[in-house]
C-alpha cells in the first residue's frame, strides 16, 4: 500500500516489512487472529454494539455548558423533526384542499406548485453557506432562518388566493433550506471532535423519533383547518429562539478536544479559544 501511494505520487519508497518489525517493542506478542464471525443479523448487531460506549455519551454532558449545548441542540432537532414533516409531508394535500376553495385544485397545478416550491429552495443552501461567514455567524443565521421558516408557515394561513399561498410556500422553502444548510454543518461543531459522531447520532435520533410523531399528530388534527400549520410554525419559532440559548458560536474558533477539564468549558467566556488541559491544548487557528 505504501509503495503504491509513493508510486502514484512519483516517489520511491524503500520501506519493508523488516523495517516495521524492527519497530515492535521488546516482548511484543501479536494478538491472536480473530475468529470468523457469523454473518447472521444477530452477529452483525453484536459487532456493531461492541463499539457503543456510554462514556462517549457522558462526555457530551461532562460540563454544565457542554450539557446545556448538547441538550438544547437535541431539543432543536426534535422540534424541527416534528414541525417539518407535519407541514411539508401534507403540503400537496393542503394545497389541493385550499386550491379547491380557490377553484384551481387540479392535480396539474398542485404538483406544478410543488415543483416551483422545491426549485426555489435550491438557492437557500447557497445563501446559508454565505451567511454563516458574516457577522451573523452560525447562531444568528440558524436562529433567523428557523424563526422565518415558522413565520412564513403561519403567514400562509392568511393567503386568500392560490398565488398568495404559492408565494408563502416559496418563502418557506427558501428559509427552510437556509436553516438546514446551517443546521447540518453547525451541529457537529458543537461537540468535542472525537464524539461528533455520537452527538450527531443523538440529534438525528431526536429528529427521527419526533418525525414519526407527525402523522400521529395529523391523525388527531383536522387537516381541513389551519391547526397543523400553526403547530408546525410554532415549533419552528420555538426552535429558532432556543438557538439563541446555545452557549457556543463556532465561527472562527478551534474545535473542542476530547478532554476539557472543569475550567475549559465551565468558566471561559469564549470556550473554544485557547485552553490548556493535562493532555491536550486547544488553540485558535492562526
Amino acid at each position: 500500500m505504501v509503495h503504491d501511494v509513493a508510486r502514484r505520487n512519483g516517489k520511491t519508497s524503500t520501506l519493508t516489512v523488516a523495517h516495521l518489525a524492527a519497530c515492535k517493542p521488546e516482548g511484543y506478542i501479536p494478538p491472536p487472529p480473530r475468529v470468523a464471525l457469523l454473518s447472521s443479523s444477530a452477529a452483525v448487531l453484536r459487532r456493531r454494539l461492541e463499539e457503543v460506549k456510554l462514556e462517549r455519551v457522558r462526555t457530551l454532558f461532562e460540563t454544565p455548558r457542554l450539557a446545556l449545548s448538547t441538550g438544547l441542540i437535541m431539543v432543536i432537532w426534535a422540534f424541527i423533526g416534528l414541525g417539518y414533516p407535519l407541514y411539508n409531508a401534507f403540503l400537496p394535500y393542503i394545497q389541493a384542499s385550499r386550491g379547491a376553495d380557490f377553484g384551481d385544485g387540479s392535480t396539474y397545478l398542485t404538483y406544478r406548485n410543488s415543483l416551483i416550491i422545491s426549485v426555489l429552495g435550491i438557492p437557500g443552501a447557497l445563501l446559508g453557506g454565505v451567511l454563516v461567514e458574516t457577522r451573523f455567524g452560525r447562531k444568528g443565521t440558524l436562529a433567523l432562518s428557523t424563526v422565518l421558516t415558522g413565520a412564513f408557515l403561519s403567514g400562509s394561513t392568511t393567503a386568500l388566493t392560490s398565488q398568495a399561498l404559492l408565494g408563502w410556500n416559496c418563502a418557506f422553502s427558501l428559509a427552510s433550506n437556509v436553516m438546514y444548510a446551517v443546521l447540518y454543518s453547525f451541529t457537529p461543531e458543537l461537540f468535542p471532535t472525537p464524539e461528533r459522531g455520537t452527538g450527531s447520532a443523538l440529534t438525528a435520533t431526536c429528529n427521527r423519533v419526533f418525525g414519526i410523531m407527525a402523522p400521529i399528530v395529523a391523525m388527531f388534527a383536522n387537516l381541513q383547518t389551519d391547526v397543523p400549520v400553526y403547530t408546525s410554525g410554532a415549533l419552528f419559532i420555538c426552535a429558532g429562539l432556543l438557538v439563541l440559548g446555545l452557549p457556543f458560536e463556532s465561527r472562527g474558533k478551534a474545535a473542542l478536544f476530547e478532554r476539557h477539564g472543569p475550567d475549559c468549558l465551565g468558566r471561559h467566556k469564549a470556550p473554544l479559544s485557547t485552553c490548556r488541559t493535562d493532555k491536550h491544548k486547544m488553540r485558535t487557528p492562526a
